[in-house]
């Protein structure tokens, strides 16, 4: 008869064997899809777009090819429904995004921190914001809603152009019929400053500028100049009135079910490519970081160096607003703040307060 001792010494032996074959079975029992797919709203030309190709270069890269990603532009993933993303994710139709936190803010409301009108002031705060432990909760968030953040990317601070007036005081705004996204707190605030803000997705957006249904818009640097919005509108106002971080995301779904090398190889692309990109976006509104980056590390050769002076080569009129005028927009949007606060969350506005003023 076999004895206990050896029965003990067996199992044990027994036990000891599958968790030193565990790792290796799970590795060789991944299968990856034959492609997956990551959408974005914006097309190929965007910073924001040529980030994410970056991204999937390099995911396929470091993954030695296993993992490939298929970018589709102009949201048609979500068919045009812009705020809709998120969900298609968590529910795992998506598989990656390069996703705008104005369009992921219905379903995570927090998000709208970054939306609060004249509260994130510069980049300098806004890196603050991200890198703290207000950026962590809202990661943390997206992973409970079903989506795995990797990095922060960015479109950018957004700018105001009309093909009326030079707007430099919130009475300049006033009777302007606006094109903002579909998110409720930027009708909320340009009804505060007296316009009449039209929610409309950017491909209509173009044709009602063409054809004078509405007088102007709201985007970042990094879409005025792909869409040649000079093309419409001859004034720009450059007032950072909110920012548009965007977060490289993968469906919770399909990331439990990768490898945690292939997952590391994923994160590592996330947070290159998402470097390279705010780098693009910032170029020339930033203190210098932006193009020396571009250069030194990623050796970029660019077409221009400098958002501002492009569009006025363009025969644009902006206008850069100083820190006095500015305060008298934050003034006149105090019943924003009164409304969004509570719904964002106040503790995360006041602790997003305190670390941008650290």
């Amino acid at each position: 008869m076999i004895g206990k001792g050896f029965v003990r010494m067996a199992t044990i032996l027994v036990a000891a064997l599958a968790l030193w074959l565990a790792p290796l079975s799970s590795a060789t029992a991944f299968t990856p899809k034959e492609q997956y797919n990551l959408s974005l709203v914006v097309g190929p030309q965007f910073d924001w777009g040529r980030g994410a190709q970056m991204f999937a270069d390099l995911v396929e890269e470091k993954t030695d090819g296993r993992i490939k990603i298929k970018l589709f532009y102009g949201g048609q993933l979500f068919k045009g429904e812009q705020t809709s993303e998120f969900q298609l994710m968590a529910r795992g139709a998506i598989d990656f995004a390069w996703g705008s936190t104005i369009n992921w803010s219905p379903v995570l409301p927090e998000l709208n921190v970054f939306s609060l009108p004249f509260f994130v002031r510069d980049y300098e705060r806004l890196d603050k914001l991200e890198n703290s432990e207000v950026g962590e909760r809202l990661f943390e968030l997206m992973e409970q809603k079903g989506v795995k953040p990797l990095a922060w990317a960015e479109n950018g601070f957004r700018q105001l152009t009309n093909s009326e007036r030079q707007v430099t005081a919130p009475g300049d705004v006033s009777g302007l019929k606006i094109r903002v996204v579909g998110s409720p707190i930027f009708v909320d605030i340009y009804r505060e400053l007296g316009a009449d803000p039209v929610s409309m997705n950017w491909g209509d957006a173009v044709t009602a500028f063409s054809q004078g249904v509405v007088d102007g818009q709201e985007n970042p640097a990094g879409v005025l100049v792909p869409v040649k919005i000079w093309e419409h509108h001859q004034y720009a106002t450059m007032w950072n009135y909110l920012v548009d971080p965007v977060v490289v995301g993968v469906s919770m779904r399909l990331w439990k079910q990768f490898p945690a090398d292939i997952q590391e190889a994923i994160r590592e692309a996330a947070v290159e490519s998402a470097r390279w990109e705010k780098a693009m976006a910032r170029r020339g509104l930033d203190d210098g970081w932006a193009r020396q980056t571009l250069r030194e590390d990623f050796n970029t050769d660019l077409e221009f160096s400098d958002y501002r002076a492009y569009l006025r080569e363009q025969g644009m009129d902006v206008t850069v607003l100083n820190a006095s005028q500015r305060r008298q927009f934050r003034q006149a949007l105090q019943p924003v703040y009164d409304k969004w606060v509570p719904k964002i969350g106040e503790d995360l506005v006041n602790q997003a307060r305190d670390v941008m003023e650290r």
